[in-house]
Parts: structure tokens; sequence; C-alpha cells
């Protein structure tokens, strides 16, 4: 004599099936968003990887035209070479900013560093700039405030 199944058991059949559709669903999506973003690139220091954002074209062109390119790439001048828990934190909060901003097409028409990059951009300066700049590192300006390299020197790595 063939039993028939219990409702609760093709419930579960059910609720079973979705919940491998929705996890296979939110896996491949995961997948294919780092994959399309190219998010493994961001991993490496191939300075052509910040162009892959078309927004910072003109801001790798410059620096492959610019005095630094034989001898810093990107992350040396933006991210800390303190420690690699501090870079990879820095470069992580970089990455998720500038990730929402170009997908949320926020990102204003003209790009202005923000006050934490520049103290990273201004450290690593000091990094490699370090004898040459100890008399003057620490004279203020005409307001008292602290002349950061960039203040002088903008298109130096940027031109």
């Amino acid at each position: 004599m063939a039993t028939a199944k219990k409702p609760s058991s093709v419930l579960r059949s059910v609720l079973g099936i979705l919940s491998a559709i929705f996890i296979g669903s939110a896996i491949g999506s995961v997948i294919f968003t780092i994959g399309y973003s190219e998010m493994p690139s961001y991993l490496g220091t191939d300075p052509q990887t910040c162009a892959n954002c078309h927004v910072m074209q003109q801001y790798y062109d410059s620096w492959a035209k610019g005095p630094h390119h034989a001898v810093a790439k990107c992350d040396d001048c933006h991210l800390p070479s303190t420690d690699i828990v501090n870079k990879y934190y820095v470069q992580l909060d970089d990455g998720m900013r500038h990730s929402y901003i170009f997908a949320t097409k926020t990102y204003p028409q003209n790009i202005v560093i923000r006050p934490s990059s520049l103290a990273v951009v201004n450290a690593q300066c000091l990094t490699c700039h370090d004898v040459m700049t100890q008399q003057i590192r620490y004279v203020p300006d005409a307001n008292g405030e602290t002349v950061t390299c960039s203040h002088c020197h903008s298109t130096i790595g940027h031109q």
C-alpha cells in the first residue's frame, strides 16, 4: 500500500529548493560582482588598475607623464608604508568609498583629496624625501598652519 507524502515533507522540499536558489543566486551575484569590478586587480600594485574607473584616467595619464612615474606607483604615494594592517585598512576604506561613489555616480567633477588621504600622501612624501625636508617640514605658513608637501608641490604626482 502506497503512503502519501506528508504535507510537512513537501513544505520542507519546497523550502529546501527555495533556499538553494536563494543561496546560489547570492553566491553567483558575489562572484559576478568580483569579476565584473575586477576586484582582484586592486590587491596588486599595477598603476593601470587605478584607471579602471574612467574618472581616474586623467590622473593615471598625468602620473605617467610626471616626474615620479619611474620611481613610484600609485600605492607608494597613496597608501601608508608604516605597517601592512594600516596599508590594507586605508586601501579598503578608499576602495569602498570609491566603489560607492562610482556605482552611485556621485563623484565630483573635480576630484579633491580628502584630509585623511592628504595626510597619507604627505607622510609618504616625507618617507622618500626625509633628509631633504628635515629643516623645512615644520615651518608654519603665514596663517600658522604647517605646510604640507602638496601645498607647494601639488602637481608633482599628477600634473
